[in-house]
C-alpha cells in the first residue's frame, strides 16, 4: 500500500530519564561536602547543639500532658499542670518580672547597636577604629559568671570603684546590687555592656554594603554629614533593624537566664526571678519535671505568637519580614 510509513515507531521517552542527572547531582554535592570537609567539621559543634539542645527537648514537651514516672510509663493528666501553674500567685510575679525586665532592655537596649554601629563607621583612623572594635567586641566573650564577679566589685558600697566616685561628690554609698529599685538597672546596663558591641556588627555590615553612590549623590545636593545618615544610612538599615527587633521579640520571654542567674542574691531574689530561673527551681532542684515543663511550653507559644505577630506587622509597615 502505497503511501504507509513501514519505519520503526520513535522511542517512547523513558519514565526516569533524570535519574542520571539526580545521581550526578548528589555525587557532585557529596564531593563538595568532601572538599570543604574542615568547615563543616567546625559547624558539626553547632549543629548537635541546636540539635540535642533545642530540636530533641520538642518530642519531650509532651511531659507538660503528663504526670512523670521515672519508672514505668507517665501518666496522660491532660492540662492539670497548666491549670496548677495559672492558680500559683509566685507564676504571675515571675511572669511580671520576665515581662518588665525584656520590655526594659528591648526598649533601651534595641538602638544601642544601630548608635554604636554609626559611630565606628565614622571613625577614620584605621588603627583606632580597630582598637575601638576590639575593645567594643571583648565582653561578649565574657562568661556571666565573669561579669557578674566584676560588676559586683565594682558596684560594692564599701569599696567599689562608682560608690568611690560617688564619695567624692559627697553622696552616701549605693547598695546597687542587692537594692530592687537598682538591680533591674544593673541588668540592662551590663547587658548593653556586654552586648552592644557585638550586635552593632550586623548593622555595621549592613552599613558597609551602601552603594556609594548614594552618599555621592547627597554630596552633590549639598547635604551634611548628619543628612546624609538621616536620609541614606538609616533607611537602608531598616531592613535589617525589622529582622533583628522580630528575632529580639522571639527571645522576648527568656530575658537571659545566665545573667539573672548569676546576679541573684537573697535580698533581691524575688525582684528579679523570670521564667527561666523559675522553670530551673521548679524542675532541676524540685524534682517538678512536669510542672517546669508546662510552664517552658507556655512560655515558648508566647514566644513564638510575638514572632509571627511582628512579622506580619513589619510585612505591612515596612515591606520587610523574616520570610
Amino acid at each position: 500500500m502505497t503511501g504507509v510509513d513501514h519505519s520503526s515507531p520513535a522511542p517512547i521517552p523513558a519514565m526516569h530519564g533524570n535519574v542520571p542527572s539526580i545521581k550526578a547531582g548528589r555525587a557532585s554535592g557529596l564531593r563538595r561536602v568532601w572538599r570543604w570537609r574542615g568547615y563543616y567539621l567546625m559547624l558539626l559543634p553547632g549543629l548537635l547543639y541546636f540539635v540535642v539542645f533545642h530540636y530533641l527537648p520538642i518530642w519531650q514537651a509532651k511531659l507538660a500532658f503528663q504526670d512523670y514516672r521515672i519508672i514505668g510509663p507517665s501518666v496522660w493528666v491532660g492540662l492539670k499542670h497548666f491549670r496548677a501553674l495559672f492558680e500559683s500567685p509566685v507564676f504571675y510575679q515571675v511572669l511580671w518580672n520576665t515581662l518588665l525586665i525584656s520590655a526594659m532592655k528591648l526598649v533601651i537596649l534595641f538602638p544601642v547597636p544601630v548608635i554604636v554601629a554609626l559611630l565606628v563607621n565614622e571613625v577614620q583612623g584605621s588603627r583606632f577604629r580597630r582598637f575601638v572594635q576590639s575593645a567594643i567586641y571583648l565582653p561578649h566573650f565574657l562568661s556571666w559568671i565573669v561579669i557578674a564577679g566584676v560588676f559586683i566589685a565594682v558596684l560594692s558600697p564599701t569599696d567599689g570603684t562608682v560608690n568611690d566616685i560617688l564619695g567624692l561628690f559627697g553622696f552616701a554609698p549605693v547598695p546597687f546590687m542587692t537594692s530592687e529599685g537598682s538591680i533591674l538597672w544593673v541588668l540592662v546596663f551590663s547587658e548593653m555592656w556586654r552586648s552592644a558591641g557585638w550586635d552593632s556588627l550586623l548593622f555595621l555590615a549592613a552599613v558597609m554594603a551602601i552603594d556609594p553612590q548614594l552618599y555621592d549623590a547627597a554630596t552633590i545636593d549639598g547635604a551634611g554629614r548628619w543628612r546624609k545618615v538621616w536620609h541614606v544610612t538609616l533607611p537602608a538599615l531598616v531592613p535589617t533593624m525589622a529582622t533583628v527587633f522580630i528575632l529580639n521579640l522571639g527571645a522576648f520571654m527568656s530575658a537571659g537566664f545566665d545573667q539573672v542567674f548569676n546576679f541573684s542574691n537573697d535580698a533581691i531574689r524575688d525582684r528579679i526571678d523570670i521564667l527561666d530561673t523559675y522553670v530551673y527551681r521548679m524542675g532541676i532542684l524540685g524534682g517538678e519535671y512536669a510542672y517546669a515543663t508546662a510552664a517552658g511550653v507556655f512560655k515558648a507559644v508566647i514566644g513564638m505568637g510575638m514572632i509571627l505577630a511582628a512579622h506580619f506587622v513589619s510585612k505591612r509597615i515596612t515591606g520587610k519580614g523574616v520570610w
